[in-house]
């Protein structure tokens, strides 16, 4: 054998070996992915995720219902759950063990998959109620979604960024906007990816007045959380938001489990990421589901798998994502 075979031999069986492992991760593998609320974008961008791991990587994905983030960081911690969706900032409560809900915990056992979407912070109201802006919500009752997803989380925070005392009410996405409808509530204000089905919902049923805060509000709560980062939400997300609105939003990653083999998480992460198209025709916001977005993440560690990944891709990712 020429010494030129005798490299082509040699480099088709590293890309056997390589094509065995990752193939050899999907046989059998079942998981569950961690979404939250129905009514909220993690319950349609999770099932949209378990139909492409299912079909394109023949995985067994159960997207199953929680509260969300907060929920999912500490199942997919604690290995109850193999997948979950998680924003940045409740990643980061984690990892310090500084939000309420961590009870003083560091959740160090999760690591980033990839980028999924920005969500943004909105509140809507009947425009029967006169309510057009943040402010107008003092003294009022306010549902702000589960109480361990984002908005149940944040929320709280904001008012008291803001010195507002409010009245909150906790519950599923499609219980608030019922409630809004109902009259028992004066607004609801919610953090999803655009355009939040229950929001869209609201727009397409009811008069209503979508709104978010001030340049000067934005920057109080900026302040007071730096985790936010500046988002707009487009005109026109909404048939009856007809200009931009400039809010704060959070940016979203699948995450997985640092005990995870490798390859699987590569699998995962490649799979989703090379199937961007099927993902938008499922929901706008997976526009953003793309591997250069990967640099959103400045601080939680990439699991190995998904590290490999984005080498692959050239993409150069913050030196404090990649495990040591």
């Amino acid at each position: 054998m020429t010494g030129f075979r005798r490299g082509l031999y040699a480099a088709a069986l590293a890309l056997t070996a390589v094509m065995g492992s990752v193939s050899g991760a999907s046989a059998q593998t079942s998981l569950v992915l961690g979404t939250a609320s129905v009514g909220g974008t993690y319950y349609v961008y999770g099932g949209v995720v378990a139909q492409i791991l299912s079909d394109k990587a023949k995985l067994q994905i159960t997207p199953q219902q929680t509260q969300g983030p907060n929920q999912n960081v500490i199942l997919v911690n604690d290995g109850k759950m193999g997948l979950g969706m998680t924003t940045m900032g409740v990643a980061l409560q984690a990892m310090r063990g500084s939000g309420a809900w961590t009870k003083g915990k560091k959740y160090e056992g999760i690591r980033a998959l990839f980028p999924m979407y920005d969500t943004p912070m909105q509140c809507v109201s009947l425009a029967k109620s006169g309510i057009t802006n943040f402010k107008q919500l003092e003294g009022k009752t306010v549902g702000i979604g589960p109480k361990a997803g984002t908005a149940g989380t944040y929320f709280p925070m904001i008012f008291d960024a803001l010195a507002m005392k409010v009245s909150v009410r906790n519950g599923q996405s499609v219980d608030m906007s019922n409630q809004l409808k109902d009259g028992l509530l004066d607004a609801f204000c919610f953090g999803a990816g655009a355009p939040v089905p229950a929001f869209s919902e609201l727009d397409a049923e009811q008069q209503v007045v979508f709104y978010t805060w001030t340049p000067d509000e934005i920057a109080r709560i900026r302040k007071a959380m730096v985790e936010f980062t500046d988002s707009t939400i487009p005109k026109g997300t909404y048939k009856q938001q007809t200009t931009d609105q400039k809010t704060v939003g959070l940016y979203n990653f699948a995450i997985a489990s640092k005990d995870m083999t490798d390859d699987l998480a590569y699998l995962v992460t490649k799979t989703v990421l090379e199937n961007n198209a099927a993902m938008l025709r499922a929901h706008a916001a997976a526009k953003d589901t793309i591997a250069a977005n990967a640099t959103r993440n400045t601080f939680l560690p990439f699991h190995p798998g998904a590290v490999r990944y984005y080498k692959e891709k050239g993409i150069k990712l913050d030196p404090a994502t990649i495990p040591q």
